[in-house]
């Protein structure tokens, strides 16, 4: 299965914004409508759905959440589609969402990750439409550090022309900003140093592929089925696979991995790239050694402290981009390029 990029976005292209998993809370509207507001700025049209509801942990029953959401990705007026975050059980639009129709669309850039990797992920695999491993909206007003591209960035770059993202050097330690008492905030508090880390060894890495992954907790979920059949895709490259956990303990992750592993997710892995966590360690097993012990036996590159996981500040992957990572003790980066 080859890759497809939808179209660069432009100004006066229309984007959806629906919640395929947690909608908003109405204490939050606000930090809502400054990104819809910074959008529109750009020149872009901006179409909320009726999926918004955060009165508990889903927007809307499943079956409407699905319809919505693919109304919006076989529109062809509608160029991108954005959730305002993931949520939780957004595995229940998998068995009502319709991959070939779909996939026979003009290909629409969806964004999302936590929850929302058990949707664009298997988006991917399934129908071959590259799709952003990225901030989500309600993160959109964020300024973007040095060194990393912001989605919107990502969705207007014209194709095949690579892009390169560095590690700042710099993430949040603790807690998160409160969007009740400012939703127009915009600079990230990133307040302690930390770069990314090999895993497996020592050495440099210099590894390229197509990028391919998500949340370990929500991943493993489809791990074994065509969901996450990773074994047809991009036939003939080697894959760069990214993983991140989000809160669950050292044991839980070291559980998930090792079946993410014998379903066969990590099969045509060149390297592992790891994203920086504040999940919780066990008691006599680290976060780092999880990772070690269900995938040190891969024997390829593994690199941690990636700024693609759930701490700030954030780095997307584009789910079927080709890229090269390359980490040594100068400097660390990755390049991606829509090809």
């Amino acid at each position: 299965m080859s890759v497809r990029y939808p179209r660069p976005l432009r100004p006066g292209d229309r984007i959806g914004v629906t919640s395929p998993s947690s909608g908003v809370a109405k204490e939050l509207r606000g930090r809502l409508d400054v990104a819809v507001r910074d959008l529109r700025a750009r020149g872009y049209e901006v179409v909320v759905g009726r999926c918004m509801d955060g009165s508990t942990h889903i927007s809307a029953p499943a079956a409407e959440r699905a319809a919505e959401l693919t109304d919006m990705l076989t529109d062809p007026a509608i160029r991108a589609v954005v959730p305002p975050w993931g949520g939780e059980t957004a595995i229940d639009l998998l068995p009502l969402l319709d991959f070939e129709r779909i996939g026979r669309a003009e290909p629409t850039w969806v964004v999302g990750w936590s929850d929302m990797s058990t949707i664009v992920t298997p988006l991917t695999l399934l129908t071959g439409v590259a799709t952003v491993h990225g901030n989500n909206l309600m993160d959109t007003p964020y300024r973007t550090p040095e060194g990393l591209t912001s989605w919107l960035d990502i969705v207007t770059a014209p194709q095949g022309e690579p892009f390169t993202q560095t590690p700042p050097g710099r993430h949040r330690s603790t807690g998160w900003d409160d969007w009740t008492r400012d939703p127009g905030i915009r600079d990230l508090t990133l307040d302690a140093e930390g770069g990314w880390r090999r895993l497996d060894g020592t050495g440099d890495v210099d590894v390229e592929g197509r990028l391919i992954g998500g949340c370990i907790e929500t991943l493993v979920n489809v791990a074994g089925t065509r969901l996450l059949d990773t074994r047809s895709f991009a036939a003939g490259d080697d894959l760069l696979v990214y993983v991140e956990a989000c809160e669950d303990n050292a044991y839980s992750i070291c559980r998930n991995l090792h079946g993410m592993r014998l379903a066969g997710f990590f099969d045509r892995a060149a390297a592992v790239l790891v994203g920086r966590t504040k999940a919780p360690d066990g008691r006599t097993l680290t976060q780092d050694e999880a990772v070690l012990d269900a995938l040190g036996s891969l024997g390829v590159p593994i690199v941690a402290g990636v700024e693609c996981g759930h701490v700030p500040p954030y780095l997307p992957l584009v789910n079927g981009a080709r890229g090269r990572v390359v980490h040594t003790a100068a400097r660390s980066e990755i390049v991606q390029t829509l090809d």
